[in-house]
């Protein structure tokens, strides 16, 4: 039998790639290997189950049997590759060898880890995968109070979910508003006010130093001598895409793997998407590039070479007491921001010199705003 096909990740990533490549192919032999159970689910929803009163199986769309048929594929859970050898077209799980006709990397990224003083670091709890998501379900079962560590996208996304699935919840980042990377001073007040409405405390400034037990709850200790008491901990401090096997294959690396505008790395027949990708320089850890990478990359998988394009592609945020639309300027763009509207209703515009619109921030009622302004913006890859 010919080599199949490797993609390794069941993400959003794997999945919809190999959807997308058994559109075009439907005999090439395809193989799946994840280091999770291997269901099928959408990770943005991860942060929207408290609200909806959804577990991790509510969240699952369909389970790695289910998949393989759907895709004609084989698919190996719970199996972690050890390396990867690029000159004999073949990878490693322990001892075993698997040859490979293409190689697809999708294993995403993984949270950023801070290490932490005290007795109790097991109550600290990532949410990268639906794995974990059970795991903190569990944990936070019949409890009451949540820190959660960032208030960036997804710190903000999780603290709006667990307030509408009856939490109480404390903020704890290292900065000086709302999602500093990502938002306008101005639309970053406007959430924070949002999720202030719901009773979220925020703590600006200062970052978790101590957690320990005290009890039945759990006391942390803050860098600027306060003190606050919970029952849980969520790190969501940010995302770290997995470089470590492909740099040990001699791949080249660089915030991610990098990748040309076909999505190949520095060596043929290994590609990568998803998380884990820096394409043509950008490592954008959202749906709408991942999803453009996974139809052309079946293409190229097909025998049809296709280069990789972004348009513009907002990023709706999930915070459903303040809605959120944001499209930072595209990289090495510099424009002025104006800033117009009060409370939670602000649209804040970034243009350049000339006039043309490069990116925007828009928060409560001005998200309406946010088809006729796509129309204006720049497009992020050509």
């Amino acid at each position: 039998m010919s080599a199949p096909v490797v993609i390794v990740g069941t993400g959003l990533a794997g999945y919809n790639l190999a959807r997308e490549f058994r559109k075009l192919d439907s005999e090439t032999p395809l193989l799946l290997i994840t280091a999770d159970d291997g269901r099928s689910y959408s990770k943005p929803m991860l942060s929207t189950g408290f609200g909806k009163n959804k577990d991790a199986d509510g969240l699952s769309m369909a389970e790695p049997g289910a998949m393989a048929e759907q895709l004609k594929a084989e698919i190996r859970t719970h199996t972690r590759i050890s390396g990867i050898d690029p000159g004999h077209k073949r990878l490693w799980i322990g001892e075993e060898a698997v040859n490979y006709r293409d190689l697809v990397l999708a294993w995403g990224a993984e949270t950023v880890r801070v290490p932490v003083e005290g007795d109790a670091p097991e109550a600290i709890f990532p949410i990268n995968d639906l794995e974990d998501y059970a795991r903190f379900r569990a944990a936070a079962a019949g409890k009451q109070r949540v820190l959660l560590l960032g208030a960036g996208l997804i710190g903000c996304e999780f603290a709006n979910d667990l307030i509408l699935g009856g939490y109480q919840v404390d903020l704890v980042a290292p900065c000086e508003q709302v999602m500093p990377t990502l938002l306008h001073p101005a639309a970053a007040a406007a959430v924070q006010a949002g999720l202030e409405s719901l009773g979220a405390r925020f703590h600006l400034g200062p970052v978790l130093t101590r957690l320990q037990r005290s009890g039945e709850h759990l006391e942390a200790h803050l860098s600027d001598g306060a003190t606050l008491a919970c029952d849980v901990v969520v790190s969501a401090i940010g995302l770290r895409p997995r470089i470590d096997l492909a740099a040990a294959a001699g791949l080249q690396v660089n915030r991610g793997v990098v990748v040309d505008r076909h999505l190949k790395t520095s060596h043929a027949n290994i590609y990568a998407l998803g998380d884990c990708a820096e394409v043509d320089g950008l490592n954008l850890l959202y749906v709408m590039p991942l999803m453009n990478c996974a139809r052309a990359l079946a293409q190229t998988l097909a025998g049809n070479a296709t280069a990789v394009s972004y348009g513009a592609m907002p990023i709706t945020v999930k915070t459903p007491v303040c809605p959120l639309v944001v499209s930072p300027p595209p990289r090495g763009h510099e424009g002025v921001w104006t800033v117009e509207g009060q409370g939670s209703d602000i649209k804040a515009l970034c243009r350049d010199t000339s006039g043309r619109l490069l990116g925007y921030a828009l928060t409560g009622a001005a998200v309406m705003e946010k088809l006729a302004l796509n129309k204006e913006l720049p497009p992020l890859l050509a």
